[in-house]
This record gives structure tokens, C-alpha cells and sequence, in this order.
């Protein structure tokens, strides 16, 4: 997910550095709740892996322009439940400020509002995680279901964002509003597949039960809520 150079530019952008600010704020105080819960260690460790795998999600897997922005399979579903959300926050900061310093530096003046569309519907996701997988149950256990409705509020999110920086940046003539549907038919497609690979790795987690207990991943992996 890239939005298009050029689509906010001016004094307008200068909204997109107080959201983020406020995004990656909010990210600090989680990594700070973080800490006091599985250690500094912990969180550096799972922090450090969802950074790799949002660089190779943006640089390796497929990703095509359509639109407004770029279609990525970003998985953050995925990240949330296996590294838990202060490390998925992190990895999706850095994982995108890497790729746009050695990768793709015409992505950086739109940082701001890159970084407040991954992070903010991955908090939204979080809280909804919270409402809908009972405490009693280990995330290897949820149901497709709710890896589905995870998945659609994380996808659904970006989508929202990503519309309003065209709106702001574009206004709403017709060309505008159709690269936008454009975008968002062709994202929403991303969360039939996104629970599938959601539940194949929980699966394989299940499977590899000697990750239980250990630093590298969240430890409502595999355990009851505490």
C-alpha cells in the first residue's frame, strides 16, 4: 500500500505528519506496555522479525499500482496475533521506512500518511481482537470466522484511509472517485485470501509447539488471556 506522489501535496500534507506523529505515539506507549509485560529483549526480537517480513511483504510478494495507491498483501492480521501489536506497529513503521530510503526514495514525502494507514487500522484491528476472541482462547484457535473479521477490519480500514487522503488531496471530481473505487474493489479482494493465510500460519505455529514460551512470539499465541 503506496499511496500516488502528488496526490496530497502542499500545506495540505502537513496533516499527514501530525497523524502520524500521533499513530507512532500511540505505537511508543504500547511498546512501552510491552515491555513491562514480556521484557525489553521480547519486543526488540519480535519488532526486529515483523520488520524483515513487512520489507519483503512490500519488495518481494507481488504488489500492482491500481488507482489511488498500490495493492500489497501486507498480512497484518497475521503480524497482530503471532508478534502482538506494539511489534507489528514497529515492523510496519520501519519495514515501510527502509523500503523508502534504500528502495523506493520517491515514497518518502508521503511517509506520513503510508504509515497512519498501516497503523491505525492495526490498532482498530487489536481492539476488535479484544471484543471477539474470548479471553479463554489461544489466537492458534480462532476460527476463520474471526480471522475473516479481523481481516476485513484491518483491509477495510486501509481502505478507509487511503479514500480519505484522495479526497483531501483530490477532492471529489469523477476521476478521482473512480480511481478510489478502483483501489478499494481491487484491496477488498486481499481479505477473501488474507484469512486463509492468517489461519495456515497459526496452523503452522500450532504445529510448532517448541515456539511456546519463547521470546520470539506473542505469548497469547498459544495461551488463555492472562
Amino acid at each position: 500500500m503506496h499511496i500516488e506522489p502528488g496526490l496530497v501535496e502542499g500545506g495540505k500534507i502537513v496533516l499527514s505528519y501530525a497523524s502520524a506523529t500521533g499513530a507512532l505515539a500511540y505505537a511508543a506507549k504500547l511498546s512501552l506496555d510491552g515491555i513491562r509485560k514480556d521484557g525489553l529483549t521480547a519486543l526488540l526480537l519480535r519488532a526486529f522479525i515483523s520488520s524483515v517480513l513487512v520489507f519483503c511483504f512490500f519488495e518481494v510478494l507481488p504488489h500492482h499500482p491500481v488507482g489511488v495507491s498500490e495493492v500489497h498483501l501486507i498480512l497484518g492480521t497475521t503480524l497482530l496475533l503471532i508478534f502482538g501489536v506494539a511489534p507489528a506497529a514497529i515492523g510496519l513503521a520501519v519495514g515501510l521506512l527502509v523500503q523508502g530510503l534504500f528502495f523506493a526514495p520517491f515514497d518518502l514525502p508521503q511517509y506520513g500518511m503510508n504509515v497512519t494507514t498501516l497503523l491505525v487500522p492495526l490498532f482498530a484491528t487489536a481492539a476488535l481482537a479484544r471484543r471477539i476472541i474470548p479471553a479463554s482462547t489461544a489466537y492458534v484457535d480462532i476460527s476463520y470466522a474471526q480471522a475473516f473479521k479481523l481481516s476485513v477490519a484491518y483491509q477495510g480500514g486501509i481502505v478507509v484511509w487511503v479514500g480519505f487522503w484522495a479526497l483531501y488531496g483530490q477532492g471529489v471530481g469523477a476521476e478521482n472517485l473512480s480511481s478510489i473505487g478502483s483501489f478499494g474493489v481491487a484491496y477488498m479482494g486481499v481479505v477473501l485470501l488474507e484469512p486463509l493465510l492468517d489461519l495456515g500460519v497459526l496452523a503452522l505455529a500450532k504445529w510448532l509447539k517448541g515456539l511456546k514460551g519463547s521470546s520470539i512470539v506473542e505469548p497469547r499465541l498459544y495461551s488463555a488471556a492472562v
